[in-house]
């Protein structure tokens, strides 16, 4: 057993674990909240854009074909952009998205490049000695559609340019607080089975579209937006998910510091009466030893 002293200063330094991990707990907490509200405020409208997003792309075969929804008849090259945070001590947040990126690349017959949005990823990828055509780090922590700017330029000039033929998104999906999920989602071009949603099939009536001053100006204007507002919902879900998840995971390192510190100062309590009942039964033999002298 050890002695009450290492006991001690192993209590001590348990116990600063403990408040460091309460201060992250409560900061996270704060954020999660405003991340939340962030994601949640946006979703519905996202959600509303990729369902006329989804309608316009079924016309697409016919006079409302545009570029950003052209399917190409041979996949030679595709672009995965990856949505990590750029800290840790997030649970298993970062190491569940960038598994799901690992396996999505490997079920891939043509080369993948990586557009890495946080510096896990980035480092991880870097690591495998995957293809990274472009890096963003250090994002506001309430982050604006003008702070992705740069992104959604990056993959959809590489789409048009025939660099890649499909994009696909890599990121967090925000169910509660308890409960995020990775997904991956084809960003270009659009499936038109797919939406915001999850991948269902819009019912009911579809719509009908009349574009002033024509078709062409219209899309030309509106579907990079769109696809900028798709990328930026997955940006704040994939916040919304990282600080709930930073949140969780500093809530139980700091209930399990509380628990180890309890377990120590039994075990100090122990090693005390120890060496008390030893120093006791010193001193016993000692005075009677000296009493037989």
């Amino acid at each position: 057993m050890a002695n009450p002293r290492e006991i001690q200063r192993r209590i001590r330094s348990v116990k600063n674990i403990a408040k460091v991990t309460g201060a992250l707990e409560t900061v996270s907490a704060s954020r999660v909240r405003r991340a939340q509200s962030q994601a949640l405020a946006t979703r519905a409208y996202a959600r509303a854009a990729l369902d006329i997003l989804a309608d316009i792309a079924k016309r697409s075969a016919g006079a409302l074909a545009h570029p950003l929804l052209e399917e190409r008849e041979r996949v030679k090259q595709i672009a995965i952009v990856l949505i990590t945070s750029d800290r840790g001590l997030a649970g298993p947040y970062n190491t569940n998205i960038i598994r799901a990126a690992i396996d999505f690349e490997k079920t891939q017959t043509v080369p993948v490049q990586y557009v890495t949005v946080g510096k896990k990823g980035r480092d991880l990828m870097l690591r495998r000695r995957s293809k990274i055509v472009a890096e963003f780090s250090d994002l506001p922590a309430a982050p604006s559609i003008l702070d992705i700017t740069a992104i959604t330029r990056t993959v959809i000039d590489d789409f048009l340019t025939g660099v890649v033929d499909e994009v696909y998104i890599v990121y967090t999906d925000f169910i509660n607080t308890l409960r995020q999920e990775p997904r991956v989602m084809r960003l270009l071009p659009l499936k038109p089975s797919e939406d915001a949603a999850g991948g269902t099939e819009t019912t009911g009536p579809r719509s009908i579209y009349e574009f002033e001053p024509n078709a062409e100006a219209i899309l030309d204007e509106i579907l990079p937006r769109f696809t900028e507002l798709v990328l930026f919902q997955s940006l704040l879900e994939a916040l919304a998910s990282e600080h709930s998840a930073r949140m969780v995971a500093m809530r139980n390192a700091t209930d399990n510091a509380n628990a180890l510190v309890d377990d120590l100062t039994l075990s100090y309590n122990k090693a005390r009466q120890l060496a008390i009942t030893s120093e006791m039964l010193d001193i016993v033999g000692g005075a009677e030893a000296l009493s037989q002298s």
